[in-house]
């Protein structure tokens, strides 16, 4: 909701009617947290777990900091999973594994896409601990979680919070009068921080760029080398101008912005009428119209950025972790 990062003074009245709803939201977030750390039952993995997610609500980059981490954990040797419990989508049945054919809507935009991208162990499940048992029958030996910081459920080894620059936490409130899941004194306990773009959170937290790549065709993937000038731009991820912006610095240009919430697709009459137009989208965006695109339908896809002092510290991290499990 756009008010959660508006003046606070701007919806005074609104706030004041949510606030007893969000301090409750807030008391229920701490208690159950409280609740797995001291007498709930939680699955804990041979293995390292890894949790990438956020307190707000919404797309903050994770995807892009969980590809990150698996292209580099690859290169040094591990053998990377993937779960997932793969949002609006609904798989023939679960544990899910990702496979080149599967589609966006048996197991979600992002897990495809993670798949396709780095070719490693993905598997589906609202249950994430059976997805984590399934990664273990594949052999890998590092589980890293798109998203699920609050899934206490999952025990976890190191914890990392993406949080969107331009939007940062909002006007800092929990559900319903703010963006957060957790208050911000949450981010106290995390291992990592990770601040998508400038200007940083903290001077803690770690910068994640991502750098545009050379455009692709949607149908096959292929290099588009056409016009850069498009009938229209579409972005149903957390923060769609941030995906305008980027088109604008290379020189794209769009008659028509179409901005649509995280995981939205268009609606059948916009589809219809895109169909014969040159349209451009996010990488994300794309996975759900492979089968589907029209002729002159092409993606920008970004590689991710993160510093080498932001892999020294996760894998030190991550090496901690490892002995402390064996001792």
């Amino acid at each position: 909701m756009k008010f959660w990062y508006q003046n606070k003074r701007q919806h005074f009245f609104k706030l004041a009617l949510l606030l007893p709803l969000s301090y409750l939201f807030r008391c229920l977030a701490k208690c159950r947290r409280f609740a797995y750390a001291r007498f709930l039952t939680s699955y804990r993995s041979p293995v390292p777990v890894v949790v990438v997610g956020n307190i707000s609500v919404g797309g903050n980059g994770k995807t892009p900091v969980v590809l990150a981490l698996v292209e580099q954990a690859q290169a040094r040797g591990y053998r990377p999973g993937v779960v997932s419990r793969g949002y609006g989508a609904k798989a023939p049945s679960y544990p899910y594994v990702v496979n080149q054919q599967s589609l966006a809507k048996h197991c979600g935009d992002e897990p495809l896409l993670i798949h396709l991208r780095t070719q490693c162990p993905v598997v589906v499940d609202p249950k994430r601990s059976q997805a984590c048992e399934k990664l273990l029958e594949l052999g890998v030996d590092l589980i890293i979680c798109d998203d699920g910081l609050q899934h206490y459920a999952l025990q976890r080894d190191i914890e990392i919070v993406v949080i969107e620059a331009q939007r940062g936490l909002g006007n800092q409130l929990c559900l319903p009068a703010g963006p957060l899941r957790e208050p911000p004194q949450r981010l106290s306990s995390v291992d990592m921080i990770i601040t998508n773009g400038e200007p940083a959170f903290s001077e803690q937290s770690y910068l994640l760029q991502l750098t545009p790549c050379a455009l692709r065709r949607v149908a096959d993937g292929a290099p588009y080398l056409g016009t850069k000038q498009f009938d229209a731009a579409m972005a149903g991820i957390g923060n769609p101008q941030r995906f305008f912006d980027s088109l604008a610095s290379l020189n794209c240009t769009a008659q028509q912005q179409i901005s649509l919430s995280d995981h939205r697709e268009l609606s059948r009459e916009q589809y219809q009428e895109l169909h014969s137009k040159r349209l451009i989208m996010t990488e994300k965006d794309a996975i759900k119209y492979r089968a589907s695109a029209g002729a002159e339908w092409v993606y920008l896809p970004v590689d991710s950025l993160l510093s080498d002092t932001f892999y020294q510290r996760f894998f030190s991290l991550l090496q901690e972790k490892q002995h402390v499990s064996r001792t």
